[in-house]
């Protein structure tokens, strides 16, 4: 389904510093930016720890916990967020002085998601005495019943949407918790760790710890190569606070203040460390650890995260890129499938329903999210993909949505009007995660499709590419490509810049099967382009002469030279 190209309405930039270039001025108003203080993207600009609600009472729980040595089990999650909040957790517990504290991740294939009773038992016959949960625990109801049951102390540590029930937590630090007025509601699951690191240090240096212990005061900042990497990978909204928190973490990145573990990723991933990017994290190294919790077990890709020198990292990334790789193939023989059942359910993509659910018997439940989210970008509409879990007696669920409709709020309306559907459910705006019987798949089909079509206008399912319009020909090149860049960083709610215009096609090509390579003409100027997966029935087209691209700046590096490419995110005919 082709997208349409619609160029942002201007608004008035004119509160925005004189001394920023007119184009970055006005993408950074049709951003949201309201302040010249939300472009300073120091460590001084952000929020302040003490107003996040639950911090306190968690300080003081680990703090007794570290003095009296208890045995401290950290519960993650088994994705590119619960990694490094996993990792961040274990660094910043040794640096305090902690000597007794482990990970836990629940492997997706034998226990499913979070704090479930299951591996609450697992946690409790290896000894464990003070649980902490990350990106993760506030729908886990009976999992932290279950562990006061056991006599366990619980903090979790989350920043998933609640339900109407909290857990019976001892503490529970989530920004998006009842009665929290901590300014961002976008933390990732690492930024939330962050913030609890951040205040157990002023706790331990207001308890005089480290002088008694004669320990180093630590240095928290050095954690946020993990806490950029999670943020991202995570795609939650890049507001001001979290734009600081990646920004900070690509500074030390760059500057080759990073662990082993993250270094090699990026070696493996074939990037360059000097000019990492945030897109970076999002489509090459958050995926290659996504794939150990995808296909393996998670704990491999916190290992990596955790590793003391750069020889043993290196194997555990080449490990992660070899996961990643079979990833992509199970991905795409699933995506192709999923659209062979589209095109089962209908001739014309106009009579798709407003909401797609899919199950197939043999799709693999590690990469359903991808899948859903492929087809939800295909189709322009929210999409939940559905495998069996081990036992087959449950189907678990991964969706996605498009901008307009909350996907969890649906999931939840779905849940009240068909009490028992649902078996259980979480999580944000854009993604969510539910649990449903095999029997029960074609009922739920029905719902989804039809509370969907409910809740959403047919305008929002018209797939819209936003461009900022044209640039002028002497904006186009390698110094306001490097600007560009150095004006994000740039992710989920803070879209890269995206330009349009119409070009003369010179030359086209394919390379690697499914990709168009082109140079292009504007005015006597020339550029190299490329469209990746493009339609091969339409493209090459050797009667094309002008194209219409929508288009991202970019600097190409090849054997140490740079030069200017387009990447086109959009190509039509014109």
């Amino acid at each position: 389904m082709d997208k349409v190209i619609v160029r942002r309405e201007p608004l008035d930039d004119s509160y925005l510093p004189d001394s920023l270039h007119p184009v970055i001025r006005q993408i950074y108003a049709t951003r949201g930016v309201k302040a010249e203080q939300e472009l300073e993207l120091s460590v001084s600009q952000l929020l302040d720890v003490s107003c996040l609600k639950g911090l306190d009472r968690a300080c003081q729980i680990l703090y007794q916990a570290i003095v009296k040595q208890q045995s401290i089990f950290i519960i993650g999650d088994f994705d590119a967020d619960g990694a490094t909040s996993t990792a961040l957790m274990i660094s910043a517990l040794s640096s305090l002085g902690s000597r007794n504290h482990q990970f836990l991740v629940p492997n997706r294939f034998e226990y499913g998601y979070g704090l479930t009773s299951e591996i609450v038992e697992i946690a409790a016959k290896q000894g464990a005495e003070l649980l902490i949960t990350v990106d993760n625990g506030i729908s886990c109801i009976a999992g932290v019943k279950k562990a006061k049951e056991l006599g366990l102390t619980v903090i979790v540590t989350d920043h998933h949407l609640p339900g109407e029930e909290l857990p019976p937590a001892d503490a529970i630090v989530n920004p998006n918790q009842p009665d929290c007025y901590f300014p961002s509601k976008a933390l990732a699951g690492v930024g939330v760790a962050f913030y609890f690191m951040l205040a157990m240090r002023k706790h331990m240096r207001d308890q005089q710890w480290f002088e008694q212990q004669q320990l180093p005061e630590p240095n928290i900042a050095q954690l946020l190569d993990l806490v950029a990497l999670g943020t991202v990978a995570d795609v939650v909204s890049l507001d001001a606070n979290n734009r600081i928190l990646v920004e900070q973490g690509l500074k030390r990145i760059r500057a080759g203040h990073t662990r082993p573990g993250i270094q090699a990723l990026i070696e493996v991933a074939g990037k360059n460390q000097q000019r990492l990017t945030a897109a970076d994290f999002g489509f090459s190294l958050g995926p290659r650890i996504n794939a150990a919790g995808r296909l393996d077990d998670m704990a491999y890709g916190i290992n990596c995260l955790l590793a003391g020198d750069l020889m043993t990292a290196r194997v555990m990334a080449a490990e992660l890129d070899s996961l990643n790789k079979t990833r992509r193939e199970i991905e795409q023989g699933m995506q192709q499938e999923a659209e062979l059942v589209m095109k089962q359910l209908t001739v014309s993509e106009t009579s798709l329903p407003y909401g797609l659910a899919l199950y197939h018997r043999q799709w693999h439940q590690g990469v359903i999210g991808i899948v859903a989210g492929r087809l939800k970008e295909k189709f322009h509409r929210p999409c939940v993909v559905f495998a069996a879990n081990e036992a087959g007696d449950e189907l678990k669920g991964s969706a996605r949505s498009i901008p307009g409709l909350h996907i969890r709020d649906l999931l939840e309306h779905i849940a009240s009007q068909h009490p028992g559907l649902i078996i259980k459910f979480g999580g944000h705006a854009m993604a969510a995660g539910l649990s449903i019987t095999p029997d029960d798949f074609k009922q739920f089909q029905q719902h989804f499709e039809y509370y969907a079509e409910q809740w959403l206008d047919s305008e929002l399912l018209e797939g819209k590419c936003f461009s900022d319009g044209a640039l002028a020909l002497s904006e186009m090149n390698l110094a306001f490509a490097e600007l560009l860049r150095a004006s994000g960083p740039w992710g989920q709610n803070f879209a890269e810049p995206l330009f349009d215009d119409e070009f003369e096609l010179i030359q086209q090509r394919l390379v690697g099967e499914k990709h168009l390579k082109m140079v292009v003409q504007k005015q006597g100027q020339v550029f190299d382009a490329i469209a990746f997966n493009v339609d091969i029935k339409q493209w090459p087209n050797s009667q094309a002469t002008k194209v219409h691209l929508a288009y991202r700046l970019d600097i190409n590096e090849f054997r140490g030279k740079q030069s200017l490419q387009l990447i086109v995110e959009n190509l039509q005919l014109s």
